[in-house]
């Protein structure tokens, strides 16, 4: 049974408060910084530093609120960690933005002889340290960051922070489904209680062995 302090706090939640610990959003790191203390709610036994959940569920809110003011094809998403990926595309195939994943080929938003070459008007990045080049260019040239940062990140040229464990599918999923259905639903394509058309697990990076992986190879070649 929650306890009377949980109960208020989770009712006007994006979703359940069980939902957002399943999920695993508030687990950071062993290391935290100064921009990220605000954003700390405690530290386990373990120490391991725990986000707080109700200022990640803000933050969701503001940035869903950011980006429905762009035009969907000038709002590029870019994840370098593999966990990242699924999340991104599935994110800018529900809201029109533009995935990059892997490696941000240096030189994408500020060398325009490049065939890749873009001029975004916001750039969402899902880790501010493995995303460092993408963030880098688009400070470069006055693009809007908003950024899913954890615990140990030091957030340089981020002007919206999105506090949350950055490093795990199940929270990379859930957060960026949640941002997704958000901008959505301030576009007015969704209702105020509509959900997207899929669950969030289509948001998640699925788990391949490296046995099921190298089985899929040999029939391939």
């Amino acid at each position: 049974m929650s306890s009377p302090k949980e109960k208020p706090e989770g009712q006007d939640l994006l979703v359940p408060l069980e939902t957002y610990l399943a999920a695993g959003v508030r687990i950071g790191t062993h290391i935290k910084t100064k921009v990220m203390e605000r954003f700390i709610y405690g530290v386990r036994p373990d120490g391991l530093y725990v986000i707080n959940v109700r200022l990640l569920d803000e933050r969701i809110r503001i940035a869903a609120k950011m980006i429905a003011r762009y035009d969907p094809n000038t709002i590029v998403a870019v994840s370098a960690r593999q966990y990242g990926y699924q999340p991104v595309k599935a994110f800018c195939s529900f809201t029109g933005a533009i995935p990059i994943v892997g490696r941000f080929v240096p030189g994408t938003f500020t060398n325009p002889s490049l065939p890749n070459y873009l001029e975004p008007s916001l750039l969402l990045a899902s880790d501010p340290r493995a995303d460092s080049q993408a963030i880098d260019e688009a400070a470069e040239v006055g693009i809007p960051v908003i950024a899913l940062c954890d615990t140990d990140n030091f957030c340089e040229y981020v002007d919206l922070i999105i506090p949350v464990n950055n490093k795990g599918r199940r929270s990379l999923a859930l957060v960026y489904w949640l941002l997704a259905r958000q901008v959505l639903r301030e576009r007015g394509e969704l209702g105020p209680d509509e959900d997207l058309p899929v669950p969030v697990e289509h948001f998640e990076t699925k788990i391949v062995s490296s046995i099921t992986a190298e089985m899929a190879s040999r029939k391939r070649s």
